[in-house]
């Protein structure tokens, strides 16, 4: 017997073709358009209206989103009720549910970002308007051949149950409507979140097909985890996964709390990734040029009238003045350091690692010069930001101090003092052009509270992990780029690169590691003794477990090196005494 033709169904005029899929909160279907060749996707709620005013509400909450314009976001194409089934059509075009194109092995890392990067446009985008999706589903991402996307279905679930629910005029929207709509758009972006896992893993997560379901399972009301497996088809790269394990973080106060913070950290990361880009050096190209890589520290203008009246032989005292000064001394450095100047006038020597060689080059009047060229304190920060900034320019140098003293015979001490500050280049060129993402992540570095009573606290992330959650790159990385911009060479870009917390120290074979070694000893001290009173004692501790044999130093030196200052000034701290003096 031929087989049974499947009985044709319909939705008013338009015919059925297929389900494309459904959540509990709504359902989409590929339905053929009468008098058109294309085929149309129809969305609809899966609860009816309750009454005739919770069906207006509905309506309104759809014109409401229908008025926004933007490439990310489907266009409705038309709308009505049917039996009592409201329902919204969208022309699909070329383009097909991003459920269809998923491959059981997921996408590689960057097609899955810039897939996510280009629904968080959108989503964001309709955010900021006051609309939120309500119920966004792999069914309802349309993506063409070419990688372009748009999102279906916006405020098609939403609850339209009583007054103050979406759908309300956003010009008379109440303190609790505007929580409720808060809310709604905190469910979208871990939606988004758990869309990207499912696009890098391949498989839903926690295999359960709709998104809402799994949000129902996590924190707060269930106890279930997603995180990023690490046997996927495609690597994906440590940056990635701690973005996307942060977007569905058990903790709901590490998740990202709205599109747009999610969105940045997913284009970071496709910036530093991009060959053409500059690598993390993208992220910060243009900031560079207009602001500079940090304003003049305060008491600016005092400077400049010392150095207007002093004279040209006196290079130390000149390089003091200088050393008060990050942003002065990391610009005479730049300005010695570059390709030009090096082969000009410096051909087939080294990198200038000290403010008095660059002074003796640059003279007198080059100070002036680059004095003069930078932006003044505090540049376009804010006040909250400017004050972390000073506070965190004050630890460098403290920490830098500390550095000269625990440094052993023979070494330079200003060479140690500004290694230990370039070793804080990043932290500083973060909290001065991201001083928004810089609080983000020192908050991600906080411990957690307990989910529940009697659990233990949880342990924040660390500064690389919340640095690749917030902005896509290492906070290091990006110090490192800087300062090859500027010109100085792997052996300078190895010694100002911290010593990982994960390995342990070795002693040091030659003098690069011995400076090395000194400056990282010096910061993690420093942030050790910032730590709060129950902790530091024990970091200390692991400070000197680390460093004491490499170093040949107790926790008395350290001690002394963290409370104490150097005897002399920086700049004429030349190589130790070899009995040891000043060490």
């Amino acid at each position: 017997m031929p087989p049974r033709a499947a009985a044709v169904r319909w939705f008013g005029r338009r015919q059925l073709l297929r389900l494309v899929g459904k959540s509990e909160r709504s359902m989409a279907w590929m339905a053929a358009e009468p008098g058109s060749h294309h085929d149309v996707l129809l969305v609809l709620p899966r609860v009816q209206p309750a009454d005739a005013a919770a069906l207006e509400r509905w309506q309104q909450a759809l014109r409401q989103a229908a008025r926004l314009n933007h490439p990310q976001l489907a266009a409705l194409v038309d709308s009505g009720v049917q039996d009592g089934w409201p329902y919204a059509v969208y022309a699909p075009g070329e383009a097909s549910p991003l459920s269809d194109r998923l491959p059981p092995a997921g996408l590689a890392g960057p097609d899955a970002a810039a897939l996510a990067v280009r629904l968080l446009h959108g989503l964001a985008f309709a955010h900021e308007a006051g609309v939120a999706h309500h119920d966004l589903q792999p069914y309802l991402v349309l993506v063409d051949d070419s990688g372009a996307l748009r999102l279906a279905g916006l405020g098609v679930a939403a609850e339209t149950g009583r007054e103050g629910e979406p759908g309300r005029d956003a010009g008379v929207l109440d303190a609790a409507a505007l929580r409720t709509q808060r809310v709604a758009a905190e469910r979208d972006v871990l939606a988004a979140g758990l869309l990207l896992h499912q696009m890098l893993a391949g498989q839903p997560p926690l295999d359960e097909p709709d998104l809402g379901r799994v949000i129902a399972r996590l924190s707060p009301l269930g106890r279930e985890i997603v995180r990023v497996p690490w046997a996927t088809a495609s690597p994906v790269a440590d940056p990635l996964r701690a973005i996307a394990n942060r977007a569905t973080d058990r903790q709901e106060r590490q998740r990202y709390r709205n599109g747009r913070t999610l969105l940045r950290a997913l284009e970071g990361w496709l910036r530093t990734e991009a060959d053409a880009g500059g690598g993390p050096l993208a992220l910060l190209a243009d900031r560079l040029r207009q602001v500079g890589v940090l304003p003049s520290s305060p008491g600016a203008a005092a400077r400049a009238a010392r150095l207007a009246m002093m004279e040209r032989e006196r290079t130390n005292e000149l390089a003091e003045v200088v050393l008060e000064d990050l942003a002065l001394s990391f610009e005479m450095l730049r300005l010695v350091n570059t390709a030009q100047v090096r082969g000009a006038q410096v051909s087939g020597s080294g990198p200038i690692l000290t403010v008095r060689r660059a002074i003796a080059m640059m003279g007198l009047d080059g100070v002036r010069r680059a004095a003069l060229a930078l932006r003044d304190w505090p540049g376009p920060l804010a006040e909250p930001g400017a004050a972390a900034l000073q506070r965190l320019m004050a630890h460098c140098q403290r920490a830098g101090r500390a550095a000269t003293m625990l440094r052993p015979p023979g070494y330079d001490g200003e060479v140690v003092y500004l290694l230990t500050l370039l070793q804080n280049l990043g932290r500083l060129v973060v909290q001065y052009h991201f001083a928004d993402e810089a609080q983000q992540i020192r908050r991600l570095m906080q411990p957690a509270p307990p989910l529940r009573p009697g659990e233990p606290e949880e342990p924040g992330m660390t500064e690389e992990g919340a640095a690749y959650a917030v902005l896509g790159a290492d906070i290091e990385a990006l110090g490192t780029a800087v300062a090859r911009h500027w010109g100085l060479d792997d052996g300078v870009l190895a010694m100002i690169r911290r010593h990982p917390m994960t390995t342990a120290v070795r002693l040091p074979t030659h003098d690069d590691e011995m400076l090395r070694c000194v400056a990282s000893c010096a910061n993690e001290a420093m942030d050790a003794a910032a730590l709060p009173a129950p902790r530091m004692a024990a970091a200390l501790q692991r400070v000197v477990q680390r460093y004491g044999r490499a170093l040949a130093i107790t926790q008395r030196d350290l001690q002394a090196a963290l409370q104490g200052r150097p005897a002399e000034p920086i700049a004429r701290t030349g190589p130790a005494p070899l009995d040891g003096a000043g060490a």
